[in-house]
């Protein structure tokens, strides 16, 4: 049997687009005369649709898609994701499904059972599990079609994957007791850096247990904060990829199932850095493109954070749609200023200076009133980071670009960043990328010819808010800091165990605190790109007001 894998990037809710793609997927397919051709999950109308999915008309125009895909194929079969109508008056009044078309119709519906609801999921929330199990019979061989999770021979138990009620069935172990050929998996399953291995142990795991072939669709695409990676991938019954389709593309390959047992590729690593890179560049692209913005705007001051920031935004959205303001202040350093200019016409993007050092002196004489002979503080701070927050905003909002925030995730955990001032923005690039890693991409985008000028990678990182200022004078050293961060926040590990694995006492209870206290800033940030398996963001509830330690 040849089977078509199509990793496709859909827009949730752009019904025609996706239509359009999945339908030329299967006139692609039926010149090469394929038999099966298998898209992602929720591909009708793009994953994850939300809400979206409590709304009558939502649901029509699914159905309508759904049969304008069922019509094309006549002399070929897909399998297609999408929600279905739960026919029964008790439960949920949806399935998260996977639709096996053929002969113009659908034939069957298989659903899905496993509902996730950790971290950013939450299917539970529309759809009903599914709890009777059947085999697809086609051109003599025996196909189980499941949806993502119900791949997974039992529950997760790691801290990323919260256990829950409803897995109490294993779909893997009711399909097999059918006798299944081989297993068609489809999925949306979104990218994180450090569990890039995770789905290819879970596919091989399954395999070792069931000695089943398994052909995996992923989508490719980036839908606000959650971006998919793709690499979709068919393994032989010995768990060797017999294929595998790219990342951060769309692709399409077909696979004859008679070979594959004969076939095992070498699988380049890629290091995970060249993935955030790729992640973010792709999340940017989606976002503007399927909101229907082209150009960017941010606040370049000589520093790591935004010239990595407006790096990926040129490679993203291209140079012509990149507009960036200078911003110094008499704090500002010269190699500071030089380094912005010298970044922005190396990329050839439009900048412009505007110090700010009048503006500020205006706010201070008009705040002498109340602020008297304090001394400066963090006050005054604050208020240059709102000045350059106001002016980034203001060209945004005249030229109708989007603003970009550059925090990242090191700054945002903390709270070392203003709200209504360097916090601002419509999309944070960032966000959930430690400094330690901004400062890798750095040399990354540096690996052909010198983008970035190398004097803004290797100088103390400072906000340059008031003399010599030093992000080391409020802050650990930031080696230190991200592994004392990564520990809380992606592993979930008390503050003793992370004193346990060698961080002093001292310096793991005061970041910790700091990230505690900081919620209520995290609360008012702008969407995060998401690159690892716990970000900032909706992914992450934690309440505002708790005492917690």
């Amino acid at each position: 049997m040849k089977i078509a894998l199509a990793q496709l990037n859909y827009h949730i809710g752009n019904f025609d687009s996706n239509t359009e793609k999945i339908i030329s997927s299967i006139e692609k397919a039926k010149q090469e005369n394929v038999d099966l051709v298998v898209f992602s999950e929720l591909a009708i109308c793009g994953y994850p649709p939300k809400d979206l999915l409590e709304r009558k008309d939502f649901i029509e125009r699914t159905q309508d898609a759904l049969q304008k895909v069922a019509e094309a194929c006549t002399d070929i079969a897909a399998v297609v994701g999408g929600p279905s109508i739960n026919p029964n008056t008790k439960g949920k009044n949806l399935y998260n499904s996977a639709f096996f078309i053929s002969n113009g119709k659908v034939e069957s519906i298989h659903n899905k059972t496993l509902l996730p609801n950790y971290d950013i999921f939450d299917e539970y929330r529309y759809f009903e599990p599914n709890t009777e199990f059947s085999l697809v019979e086609y051109k003599g061989k025996k196909i189980a079609i499941t949806v993502c999770e119900d791949l997974w021979e039992k529950q997760p138990t790691d801290n990323n994957f919260a256990k829950s009620e409803l897995y109490t069935i294993s779909p893997m172990e009711e399909l097999n007791k059918l006798n299944p050929d081989f297993v068609v998996n489809i999925a949306a399953s979104p990218f994180s850096y450090n569990q890039q291995d995770l789905r290819t142990n879970i596919l091989k795991s399954n395999i070792e247990r069931y000695n089943l072939p398994v052909v995996y669709v992923n989508q490719i695409g980036a839908h606000t904060e959650l971006i998919f990676d793709g690499d979709s991938m068919v393994l032989n019954s010995k768990g060797d990829v017999a294929c595998r389709l790219k990342y951060f593309e769309e692709d399409y390959q077909v696979v004859d199932m008679n070979e594959i047992e004969d076939n095992a590729i070498e699988i380049a690593e890629v290091d995970y850095i060249e993935k955030i890179h790729d992640a973010l560049v792709l999340g940017l692209k989606d976002y503007f493109g399927k909101m229907g913005f082209k150009q960017a705007t941010l606040g370049l001051s000589g520093g790591i954070d935004s010239a990595v920031t407006v790096v990926l935004a040129e490679r993203a959205l291209g140079k012509e749609n990149v507009r960036v303001l200078l911003m110094p202040s008499e704090f500002s350093s010269d190699h500071s200023i030089k380094d912005a200019v010298d970044l922005a016409e190396n990329l050839g993007i439009e900048y412009e200076i505007v110090n700010i050092q009048e503006i500020f002196s205006e706010f201070q004489k008009a705040l002498k009133p109340s602020f008297g002979d304090l001394p400066f503080n963090v006050a005054e701070e604050n208020i240059q980071a709102r000045i350059r927050g106001t002016l980034v905003m203001g060209l945004s909002n005249k030229f109708g670009h989007i603003l970009l925030n550059t925090s990242n995730k090191s700054e945002a955990a903390v709270g070392y960043g203003t709200l209504y001032g360097d916090m601002n923005g419509g999309l944070s690039v960032l966000g959930d990328v430690y400094k330690t890693d901004v400062f890798k991409m750095a040399w990354f985008m540096n690996k052909d010819k010198e983008i970035i000028p190398v004097n803004t990678i290797v100088k103390p990182p400072s906000a340059e808010l008031r003399p010599d200022q030093k992000d080391s004078d409020s802050l650990p050293d930031y080696d230190v800091l991200d592994g004392i961060l990564y520990r809380y926040i992606e592993k979930n590990m008390s503050s003793k165990e992370i004193i346990a694995d060698g961080f002093e006492k001292q310096i793991v209870e005061k970041a910790i605190r700091l990230v505690n206290m900081n919620e209520y800033k995290r609360f008012q940030t702008p969407p995060i790109l998401r690159v690892s398996s716990k970000a900032f963001g909706f992914g992450r509830k934690i309440p505002l007001v708790a005492k917690h330690s």
